[in-house]
């Protein structure tokens, strides 16, 4: 009972923080001031506190998804899951590229998917957790998953940009912005990614379905948003080479690629364990 509090207070404590940290960087970057720098890169203690939520967010998620009896699972678990890993890679990929400004869009969505594990603790024991072919899937979907919510995050932070700039709205937060062919090319980095991950996990999922879940595939709305979802992204990405798509095509190809992607998963967990009650 003690670790299951203790795991617990570690959820809430890091979407305190996570929350904390957002409003930080809003206040410093984004609220427009004298000496405000939206591009300003981040300063050591910063870097740290991210770092330490991220220990202290891992600390009590594996503990909760890993216990002696296996892997337990759950909607809330999996988006808490997911902004971990979210905001792991934003942070690492942070020290190599520009990605300055989205920490007011980043980290209050950790918060709000960091306490979800506190509020509903229903969860389920996994079957076939052990076996390496449901690892790999389990894996490259979440990392997919991650990976694109940030890639979405970030086609909204550049519509909004892209938005502002046509309307000639020149505040001193956009000024100090990276340019949008560069914020383009980062989206476009992540989407490939992205889309390797994605396409391994439902490759896996497909071609391996009886090995991995110990059923034969179910053409489901799961199935069937995934492929789809999948299906976007190729047709963004293959568009993207050959006829050089870009702005707003782009961008909302990239939300309609992940809203299905969401609801490929999130979606129906969160109707049967949320609103009505089942595992």
């Amino acid at each position: 009972m003690a670790d299951i509090v203790i795991q617990l207070s570690m959820h809430i404590l890091a979407a305190l923080i996570y929350g904390a940290l957002g409003f930080h960087f809003w206040n410093t970057r984004w609220r427009d001031h004298e000496g405000q720098c939206v591009a300003c890169p981040m300063l050591p203690w910063e870097r740290g506190a991210i770092g330490l939520t991220l220990i202290v967010h891992g600390y009590g998620l594996f503990g909760t998804l890993l216990n002696q009896d296996g892997m337990h699972f759950s909607v809330a678990l999996a988006l808490s899951l997911m902004m971990w890993l979210a905001v792991l890679i934003y942070w690492l990929e942070s020290f190599m590229a520009r990605m300055e400004g989205m920490q007011p869009m980043v980290l209050p969505l950790a918060a709000a998917c960091t306490v979800l594990p506190a509020i509903f603790s229903a969860d389920h024991l996994v079957a076939h957790a052990d076996a390496t072919g449901f690892q790999f899937h389990f894996l490259t979907a979440m990392l997919a998953y991650s990976l694109l919510t940030l890639a979405a995050l970030h086609a909204v932070f550049m519509g909004f940009t892209e938005n502002a700039l046509h309307r000639r709205i020149v505040k001193r937060s956009l000024t100090s912005l990276p340019s949008l062919l560069s914020m383009e090319s980062l989206l476009f980095r992540m989407l490939m990614l992205g889309f390797i991950l994605l396409t391994l996990a439902v490759g896996s999922g497909v071609f391996f379905s009886e090995h991995i879940f110990g059923k034969p595939l179910a053409f489901d709305h799961k199935t069937v948003f995934a492929i789809a979802s999948w299906a976007i992204f190729a047709t963004l990405l293959f568009g993207r080479h050959v006829w050089g798509w870009r702005g707003k095509r782009a961008l909302r190809l990239t939300l309609a690629g992940f809203g299905l992607l969401i609801l490929a998963y999130f979606g129906s967990r969160f109707v049967i364990e949320i609103i009505l009650g089942r595992l």
